[in-house]
């Protein structure tokens, strides 16, 4: 059993800048809901907004009455007001939850969060991974331009260790394509919407338009520092390759963050 709540927050995009967000349980992204592979799950949907919502299970195969689209499927849930949802969950799978109401402005301005049903297969020579990171995209309404609800400087970096898996799954809520690309270390897709590649490529930049998901190993083999301390880490730049989405008149902002690699 699962609950989440919306509501209006305060909430800190980068340094000094305060929006009124829309968020589940206080944060952006909502928190990551993980469970096995044909677990019956039940979510108890509060709306705390000013306006009425209603959850959407992005990716998933749920009852039709669980599918979250008012109108349609269910009546809105009001402020105040409370719905459950209830669905087995199929899988593996790579998905997401939305609002699927006023979408327009409350996915941008913050109702989403990921999903992840069991674990998603991976090619048997990439041994075992040691870190699982959801990637949230966004660009556009009070959040903007940001990963996990955070424009740089103030995205979490990712930090690993030479010969570590790291799997990073990309979630697209934004409304732009986003061309996702990590220097210094090349990406290997092993699965696009939750569902494993027969035939993982590698690639050094990602593209992830709205609504997919894409699953992807990152594994340094070393720290390439040549002229460096080795004992010092290496940052590379991990970022959309759109560069306005990237950079501005005074630096690296919004959706830019650091894949760190430590011996």
């Amino acid at each position: 059993m699962f609950t989440l709540t919306a509501q209006e927050i305060d909430w800190e995009v980068e340094p000094g800048k305060i929006v009124k967000a829309w968020a589940y349980n206080n944060t952006v992204p909502g928190p990551t809901i993980k469970v096995d592979v044909d677990d019956r799950v039940r979510v108890n949907f509060v709306n705390d907004l000013p306006q009425s919502s209603a959850v959407h299970w992005h990716g998933m195969e749920t009852p039709i009455e669980s599918d979250g689209v008012p109108y349609l499927t269910q009546d809105p849930t009001k402020p105040g007001a409370t719905f459950v949802y209830e669905f087995v969950a199929r899988g593996p799978q790579v998905a997401m939850y939305h609002s699927h109401h006023h979408a327009e402005h409350q996915v941008p301005d913050g109702l989403f969060g990921p999903l992840l049903v069991g674990d998603v297969a991976l090619p048997g020579d990439v041994g075992p991974v040691t870190q699982e990171i959801p990637m949230v995209l966004n660009d556009a309404g009070v959040i903007g331009l940001s990963l996990n609800g955070k424009s740089f400087p103030m995205t979490k970096p990712i930090v690993a260790e030479v010969g570590e898996s790291v799997l990073v799954h990309y979630y697209n809520e934004g409304l732009q394509i986003h061309p996702m690309h990590l220097h210094g270390i090349p990406q290997l897709v092993v699965a696009k919407d939750g569902i494993a590649l027969p035939q993982p490529y590698y690639a050094d930049t990602v593209n992830v338009a709205p609504g997919e998901r894409y699953s992807v190993l990152v594994r340094p083999e070393e720290i390439h520092a040549s002229n460096a301390d080795p004992a010092q880490p290496a940052y590379w730049a991990f970022h959309c390759h759109i560069l306005t989405h990237a950079e501005r008149h005074d630096g690296m902002f919004g959706m830019v963050t650091v894949f760190a690699v430590t011996r």
